[in-house]
């Protein structure tokens, strides 16, 4: 698949980090080793080769950080490895090559259960909510692992302050609530867990344009009141791009172009291909390039 470009890892950036290498003989693309200081290992690291994701190579060439407290996203089409990147930091898919690294520590193959232990909490796509179980028992379930009772109550009453809708609805069963209660409820759910890094997956599929506006107001809250890393995929780039700070744009299981998020809704293609926001017809035209969009391709294949 090529070179792809270097993640420069400043003596700030520690929270967390991913990489996943497209052969083991990348690292040697790499640029040399300079004379600076070593900055600080990272959170996190995966390692991959083409096959890491299974039989089926899902993702085949990718290298994430992100910063402690930071709110990252992956953006890409359906297809691009997004999900199974998430699902593979937390434990829902054994890689057969490559490692995953906690704040140094190998993670690699570890349970959901052991990784949700080190305080990392994944909110998957589709919410997936304990449809029988009441909102309150959802969110008890989140703090499973957990033995601080009179803490677990205050963060219930925090998820609440959080999403007062939730506290209403506290002895309702979950498959009773609207879709984006029930996202709510997944995200209060992960709350409870207590995790320094959580993985949002899809937040605002299938809900309202209002509704994802709410979501992502509270994610953003977290982030910033809480100090919770965020790693986020979604499809709507729109909305990702303008609340998360850095981004990465993964296309057929490799990151393709990465940047502040400030920088990226800058970019031409990242417009064009994942805004909306190509050329109208009359702008193609004294340009030059009338010919149609789905002919053009991106300038980074």
């Amino acid at each position: 698949i090529g070179p792809m470009p270097a993640v420069t890892v400043s003596p700030t950036q520690s929270a967390l980090a991913v990489v996943m290498l497209a052969d083991p003989d990348f690292v040697g693309l790499m640029p040399e080793a300079s004379s600076t200081p070593t900055p600080p290992m990272p959170a996190m690291v995966l390692h991959a080769d083409p096959d890491f994701i299974g039989p089926m190579p899902a993702v085949t060439g990718l290298s994430i950080e992100v910063t402690e407290g930071a709110w990252v996203t992956l953006l890409g089409a359906n297809g691009a490895g997004k999900s199974s990147t998430l699902k593979t930091i937390s434990g829902i898919l054994e890689p057969d090559k490559g490692r995953v690294l906690l704040k140094g520590q190998d993670i690699t193959g570890f349970r959901p259960d052991r990784v949700a232990a080190q305080g990392i909490a994944h909110v998957p796509e589709g919410r997936e909510v304990f449809p029988f179980l009441s909102v309150r028992e959802n969110l008890l379930m989140g703090a499973y692992l957990r033995s601080d009772k009179d803490a677990v109550e205050r963060d219930i009453e925090a998820v609440y302050d959080y999403f007062p809708i939730l506290r209403e609805r506290a002895e309702q069963r979950a498959v009773l609530l609207s879709g984006g209660q029930q996202q709510m409820l997944a995200i209060g759910r992960a709350l409870l867990s207590s995790p320094s890094i959580m993985l949002l997956d899809e937040p605002s599929l299938g809900l309202s344009p209002l509704l994802v506006q709410e979501i992502f107001a509270i994610i953003t809250r977290l982030n910033r009141e809480r100090g919770v890393t965020m790693l986020l995929v979604e499809q709507n780039a729109s909305v990702a791009l303008e609340h998360a700070d850095y981004g990465y744009v993964l296309e057929l299981g490799r990151i393709v172009m990465d940047g502040p998020c400030t920088e990226l809704v800058k970019s031409k293609d990242v417009q064009e291909f994942y805004l909306g926001m190509g050329e109208s017809s009359a702008e193609a035209a004294d340009s030059g390039r009338e010919d149609k969009r789905w002919k053009r391709k991106k300038t980074w294949r």
